[in-house]
């Protein structure tokens, strides 16, 4: 109990530390643009732009936002059924919708523990074996990684010029600070030659790695995720699985588009636009903290830079997309399943 207690707040004080460095740094921008432009300070408040955005966001396209976030979970429920057909079970509907909604909600108090209370729940209520459920979470994470990795390689097709010319920028604005490239060219032949090291070290010391019990763990669990993308094979309807799939991430596009369709200063973005801030934000809800906070402002501010948009409005559309969904419908919806599960389940072992 100590030590999960003593996880929690790890990760709980890691996201709250990404969050307050990106709102002190931005903070810092906002008081300095508000200088430029012969503001007072005290009339300069972040907190009061921040307010202030909420209240101005298109309430028609936030409503889209909730849409294209339920179509997800259903999608996920629907595919996660499939999953138990070539086991011989039957799950229902309701429960394997209320555990996926159950599970987002305990993601916000522990990163990754959504994926347990979701096994766990549905095992209890579908009375299926608990290894045989996380065997079927094992499939249903594969499939996310190679959908993650298709909309990244997407992005990079259709907006890898963009993405290129920032990093080209960046680069060149680094080179004139630092005097020359000779640092940035040292630090990269630096982590060449530590890679070859390690490459060498694994060849040379192969065998007593092998023998080695964290190795061997890490070889089964890979072995364990091959076999259950095997297993993918065995369903009856593969190609209406694949729908499901990307049904799932389509509409999580579809969520940050219209997410920067609600927020007037990001409504001028394209779809291609929307597709690379998407996966930037998708990344750093991938980070381990709680719900992705901190590090999903992060990496969507790092996003939204690529387009010029920058400082505080970058930062109130990190928040607004966060808290709209990762907070607000979460907790709504975490509660709702919290309830209803018992009491669906209960009407069943009474008919």
């Amino acid at each position: 109990m100590v030590k999960k207690i003593t996880q929690f707040l790890l990760f709980l004080g890691l996201g709250v530390v990404i969050m307050a460095m990106v709102f002190r740094s931005q903070n810092a921008a906002f008081q300095e643009q508000c200088h430029l432009d012969g503001i007072p300070t005290d009339q300069c408040s972040l907190a009061d732009k921040l307010w202030s955005d909420f209240s101005s966001v298109n309430l028609g396209w936030m409503l889209l936002v909730v849409v294209a976030f339920s179509l997800s979970v259903v999608f996920r429920a629907l595919r996660w059924q499939m999953l138990f057909e070539p086991m011989g079970y039957r799950i229902r509907f309701g429960n394997s919708l209320l555990t996926i909604l159950l599970g987002y909600f305990a993601n916000l108090g522990f990163p990754r523990m959504g994926e347990v209370v979701r096994a766990g729940s549905l095992a209890r209520y579908e009375k299926i074996p608990l290894e045989k459920v996380m065997g079927t979470m094992v499939v249903d994470r594969l499939m996310d990684f190679l959908c993650l990795g298709l909309v990244v390689g997407l992005a990079f097709v259709v907006e890898g010029d963009t993405l290129w010319q920032f990093i080209t920028q960046k680069q060149m604005e680094s080179n004139v600070a630092s005097g020359g490239g000779l640092l940035s060219s040292t630090l990269l032949l630096s982590v060449l030659l530590l890679f070859l090291a390690m490459v060498v070290a694994f060849w040379v010391f192969r065998k007593n790695i092998n023998n080695m019990p964290v190795f061997q763990k890490v070889s089964t669990l890979l072995r364990g995720f091959w076999d259950g993308l095997r297993s993918v094979v065995l369903l009856k309807n593969p190609p209406l699985f694949v729908v499901y799939s990307l049904g799932i991430w389509a509409m999580f596009y579809l969520q940050c588009y219209f997410n920067l369709k609600a927020f007037a200063p990001t409504a001028g973005l394209g779809p291609f636009a929307a597709l690379m801030v998407f996966v930037f934000g998708t990344l750093g809800m991938v980070a381990p903290s709680p719900g992705g906070m901190g590090t999903f402002h992060a990496l969507a501010i790092a996003g939204l830079a690529l387009y010029n948009i920058r400082g505080a409005d970058a930062f109130s559309y990190a928040n607004i997309a966060f808290f709209a969904i990762g907070i607000f419908y979460n907790i709504v919806a975490g509660v709702l399943a919290l309830v209803l599960l018992p009491v669906i389940n209960k009407q069943k072992e009474t008919a």
